[in-house]
């Protein structure tokens, strides 16, 4: 098994290093905090402020690079690796992919690169925040682009697997699509619902109860990295908040013509049973040879059909594919 060297050692990237050390591999991590760093070496774990020396001893020993940094630092630590790591296998957690695909082909060409996205965390951040179970369960998005070697894809896989998440083969445009949707519009609409519920004044947070909580969770995360997901996936954004707008002025114009919002909660009810659906569905099992010609197009038909890899042995990815949704076979 490869080393692990971690950059960055908040939230995600201290649960990275936890996991890695849980798994037995030989782990190591940088970042720019002091405090980060100071914590991390308070809980036993070999960590260093100095980017330039982790890199240089992850080239020394070959191993895996994840960077966890927010997407601003992504291209400062990317020129680091050009300098000090060049050949890395990279591979990344930032929660926009298209955006640091294109940084690493424009500043760490040499980088053997695989995009990674984990779908997990908390309003939490720092070392403090993370945990080494923190991936058990959760789908790990890892992308195939037109140069991605499967080789490289699969020792990823393997390291996501070992952390207890479960892989989602995906195009990096088609992630981006994908979390606009499910994560970068719900903490738009939390802002906005949080900062509604606030003008109302100390009566009306008195009232607050557990549906106001849950909608404004996101909320209360960081603002800077918030910013930086959001507005890093500015283009597949947009369109979702066009469609978010349109529908909340269809809302409107229901309830101000005919006093019904009818049409909105049944959309929202049957959105809700869609994912209640997806999570309790029967699954099949496939097996996809990574050797295989079109093993590329079988792994990316696997998780658009909300199939996920569970496992990999050897030159095999093993998967499941939810039943109510598998359009075809992905083998």
């Amino acid at each position: 098994m490869r080393d692990v060297c971690v950059v960055g050692l908040g939230l995600i990237g201290g649960s990275v290093l936890r996991a890695a050390a849980k798994a037995d591999r030989q782990v190591w991590g940088a970042a720019a905090s002091d405090e980060d760093v100071a914590a991390a070496r308070a809980d036993g774990f070999d960590a260093t402020t100095s980017l330039p020396d982790a890199l240089a001893r992850a080239a020394e020993r070959d191993a895996i690079v994840v960077l966890a940094v927010p997407l601003t630092a992504v291209d400062a630590v990317l020129r680091q690796v050009a300098e000090h790591a060049p050949g890395v296998l990279l591979t990344d957690a930032v929660s926009v992919k298209q955006p640091v695909q294109e940084s690493v082909r424009r500043l760490a060409p040499e980088a053997r690169f695989v995009g990674g996205h984990p779908m997990a965390g908390t309003t939490e951040s720092g070392w403090p925040a993370g945990k080494a179970d923190l991936f058990a369960g959760a789908a790990w998005a890892l992308c195939l682009a037109h140069d991605t070697e499967l080789t490289w894809w699969a020792e990823i896989a393997q390291l996501a697997v070992e952390f207890g998440a479960q892989v989602v083969p995906v195009t990096a445009e088609l992630h981006d699509a994908a979390v606009a949707r499910i994560s970068h519009l719900p903490h738009v609409l939390a802002a906005v619902l949080a900062a509604i519920g606030a003008e109302g004044g100390p009566l009306t947070l008195s009232l607050a109860a557990g549906s106001f909580a849950d909608g404004t969770r996101v909320a209360g995360s960081r603002v800077e990295l918030v910013r930086a997901m959001t507005e890093g996936n500015r283009a597949a954004l947009l369109p979702a908040l066009d469609t978010a707008l349109g529908m909340l002025g269809a809302a409107r114009g229901s309830l101000a013509s005919t006093g019904s919002l009818g049409a909105t909660i049944k959309a929202g009810h049957a959105g809700a049973q869609a994912l209640a659906t997806m999570r309790s569905a029967d699954y099949t099992s496939v097996r996809i040879d990574l050797r295989a010609q079109d093993a590329s197009d079988a792994l990316l038909a696997l998780g658009e059909q909300g199939g996920r890899v569970t496992a990999v042995e050897g030159s095999t990815a093993l998967g499941r594919v939810p039943v109510t949704n598998q359009a075809a076979d992905p083998r």
